[in-house]
């Protein structure tokens, strides 16, 4: 369940394979039925709507403001629950990220102990919950605080207060997601009561690897709208170690391992509560640095349509020289092309995208220049109590991914369903880039005359200084001509 404003939903599916009873999966919708992910089930299951029973919920209210003929048929037919629903702003003020990601599957959790078919609750965390600690194991930490006393505490208290005070609650953990997931764990850890529970905790979630199709993504969230500004040319500068691991998953291996999560959870029962670290890095891991250079590779050859400049980002660790090209390549150029906009009588924008990119830079930052080392026990083990057809059909096995396929389709995959943008348009694309490279040079030459006439023709000794460089160019040049000469 979500929140009424995230459009709530409930999905009642049967799956094959691996359980044979219906589930109703709590699951969180943003697009209705009629979208291109739905196009292979609609081919296979041309009826799949008539198994699909949408229930009103709010989970900031008492008892998810459910009807009552609603919550008996909830209470009396339910098998699984797969918990989905959360605010995923990482700057969501704290009060709203506590009813929405802590309270509010604090309310789940009564309802689900009610459940009389109730086989398994199935919870999406993430793996970044605990991410104020460098290793990660497959259990339940202390919280950062009390989660009851912190309910009552935002309860009265003015939601400007909560806000000044928001940065001390925090303490080492950078937002409210990461801060209200942790409470999160451990609110289900203390009131599961007798429900058969199990934790996914994926990392930084990206395209799909495979299902429904390779590339498929329908958020700019996360590290997809940091590809496709790359892409357009827009962003030039991102901090991050190019040594750190990016610990990205797929998100098709996030849904088969939590669908393998609950049928081992239905059928096996296990004694303890079993957290499945749902993450790459320990596995077959992926560099930030990787990513750029895979990134700009696959945009240079399948270029966005109408870039506003060449791809050519770079990472870098260094604040500085971050700032640096922040103001040189970033916003420089958007203040030159927003007065170009107001002089040709149209609306300025680019500064206020500048402005987003740089908001969410900062709010990535975090994850992008430090590495963790999870635990995944949970999940090889998961993986070895799968037959041959289900390891095939639920397959989260991260070792078999290639990382430069699956970088390729990510950013073919933002240009074709978040873009819209056809293959077809490629040859138009890449000729839009040659007329940019063509105004770079054409401004680079026009801006080194300039210089030349302001400060070089004017002074003897930067003529002099002028003539050394080049006649010191001129001599490297003539040397690697005349030893290729040599070698041939």
């Amino acid at each position: 369940m979500v929140s009424s404003s995230d459009l709530s939903q409930y999905l009642v599916i049967p799956i094959s394979g691996l359980v044979n009873f219906e589930i109703l999966i709590l699951f969180f919708i943003s697009v209705s039925l009629c979208f291109k992910v739905f196009d292979r089930v609609r081919e296979d299951c041309p009826n799949f709507h008539e198994k699909i029973k949408p229930i009103n919920a709010e989970l900031t209210q008492p008892k998810l403001a459910i009807s009552a003929e609603d919550e008996e048929e909830l209470l009396t037919r339910v098998n699984i629950v797969f918990h989905c629903a959360a605010t995923v702003r990482f700057d969501e003020p704290l009060k709203h990220a506590l009813q929405l990601n802590a309270m509010g599957t604090q309310r789940l959790l009564e309802l689900a102990r009610q459940m009389q078919k109730l086989e398994a609750f199935i919870h999406i965390s993430t793996a970044y919950a605990n991410c104020v600690r460098k290793c990660i194991d497959e259990i339940i930490y202390p919280p950062p605080a009390e989660p009851k006393k912190l309910f009552d505490l935002v309860e009265w208290l003015d939601e400007s207060i909560i806000q000044d005070i928001t940065p001390k609650l925090l303490g080492d953990w950078p937002n409210t997601y990461t801060y209200t997931k942790a409470l999160s764990e451990y609110l289900i850890q203390q009131e599961k009561g007798n429900l058969n529970i199990a934790i996914i905790r994926p990392s930084i979630v990206g395209a799909s690897w495979h299902e429904p199709f390779p590339g498929w993504i329908d958020s700019f969230n996360g590290t997809s709208g940091i590809f496709v500004a790359a892409g357009k040319g827009i962003l030039r500068t991102v901090i991050a170690n190019n040594e750190a691991v990016a610990d990205m998953i797929p998100v098709d291996v996030v849904i088969n391992l939590t669908l393998a999560a609950g049928w081992y959870t239905a059928v096996h029962r296990p004694k303890n509560m079993l957290v499945y670290n749902c993450t790459t890095g320990g596995i077959n891991p992926f560099f930030w640095g990787e990513m750029e250079q895979y990134v700009m590779s696959t945009f240079k050859r399948n270029p966005l349509e109408q870039a506003f400049r060449t791809p050519n980002a770079h990472l870098t660790s260094n604040y500085l020289i971050n700032q640096y090209w922040i103001t040189v390549s970033h916003k420089a150029p958007a203040i030159l092309y927003d007065l170009y906009m107001r002089l040709t009588g149209r609306k300025p924008r680019m500064m206020k995208v500048i402005n987003r990119l740089h908001k969410s830079m900062m709010l990535l930052q975090y994850f992008s220049t430090q590495s963790w080392d999870w635990s995944s026990d949970n999940m090889n083990m998961l993986m070895g109590q799968l037959n041959t057809e289900d390891r095939k059909l639920y397959n989260f096995d991260v070792r078999q991914l290639h990382w430069s396929e699956y970088i390729e389709s990510y950013c073919l995959g933002a240009k074709k369903y978040l873009l819209n943008e056809d293959m077809s348009g490629i040859p138009a694309a890449k000729q839009h880039l040659r007329k940019l490279r063509n105004i770079r040079y054409a401004f680079n030459t026009t801006l080194l005359v300039i210089i030349w006439r302001i400060f070089i023709a004017r002074s003897q000794m930067a003529r002099n200084i002028w003539y050394f460089v080049v006649s010191l160019c001129y001599k490297f040049l003539s040397y690697f001509r005349a030893s290729s000469t040599l070698r041939h």
